[in-house]
């Protein structure tokens, strides 16, 4: 495993990268050696040192750092989609944010990052017979970053959610690849509904600020949803939509709104 490990890390660009960056974190900031070489520079793999610096984020009196990392080892090492999962994010966030300039900074400053890999830990838990102990880091990343989502959720790769701030994904909401989300988006229920009831994400789709999706409806690829928007009912592929209740005010703009991140309207007018 060790040496397996090891072949890994040698062709893991992504990883090399975030080690120089390291460095020259260090180089640059010296007040700051010890949260880089504990947190990236101490470890071998990006999937270690995401277990360290999610358990880190995560202990609490409750449950200690030491538990919480045996875990997120245990996660990394049983299911390798988890470390793609982390890359594909990492990569996004890199892309699409205009404050992210390195790498390393969603390892260690973006609650968004963290809040999206402790969750896929939080689902792996799920998934593998452990609800209890996945309803715990639930709990901690709520109260830790703001962000509370089921882990019985199902979300895709290269995911980026902007500052991150009161985001809600409930139990039963789908998100697909490539999706992009910024603060106080929710995937919510309609009421007291049991079953499958929250909403259907598919792949590119952008969600603005303070969007509300609710109920068991499908947001189709590609499209977009204007900020402060409430949806209420299925959305065809690649369109732009906005208000409250959201309607359609005219196509996406482009193919890849979850990526080009253009939340701008055009005037209305032009689409009659």
């Amino acid at each position: 495993m060790a040496e397996r490990r090891s072949r890994i890390a040698a062709v893991d660009p992504v990883w090399d990268r975030i080690r120089d960056e390291g460095e020259a974190v260090v180089k640059d900031e010296p007040l700051l050696g010890g949260l880089v070489h504990s947190s990236v520079l101490h470890h071998p793999t990006l999937e270690r040192a995401l277990a360290y610096r999610l358990s880190m984020k995560l202990a609490s009196g409750e449950m200690s750092e030491q538990i919480l990392r045996e875990i997120a080892d245990e996660a990394y090492a049983a299911d390798p989609t988890l470390g793609r999962a982390a890359r594909a994010d990492l990569v996004a966030v890199y892309e699409r944010d205009p404050a992210c300039h390195r790498l390393i900074q969603p390892i260690l400053f973006f609650k968004g990052y963290q809040a999206v890999q402790s969750y896929r830990l939080a689902h792996w838990l799920w998934e593998n017979g452990r609800p209890d102990m996945a309803y715990f880091i639930q709990m901690r990343v709520s109260e830790m970053f703001g962000v509370d989502i089921h882990p019985n959720a199902r979300i895709g790769q290269g995911i980026m959610i902007d500052h991150a701030h009161s985001i809600v994904i409930g139990e039963t909401a789908v998100v697909g690849d490539n999706v992009s989300m910024l603060h106080s988006v929710t995937l919510g229920g309609t009421g007291k509904e049991d079953g499958d009831r929250h909403p259907k994400i598919d792949d590119g789709v952008l969600i603005g600020a303070g969007a509300k999706v609710l109920g068991n409806i499908r947001v189709g690829y590609c499209s977009r949803i204007a900020a402060g928007s409430v949806v209420l009912q299925d959305i065809p592929p690649m369109k732009t939509v906005a208000g409250v209740p959201a309607k359609i005010v005219g196509e996406a703009g482009c193919d890849q709104p979850s990526v080009t991140m253009d939340q701008l309207l055009n005037d209305p007018t032009e689409n009659l």
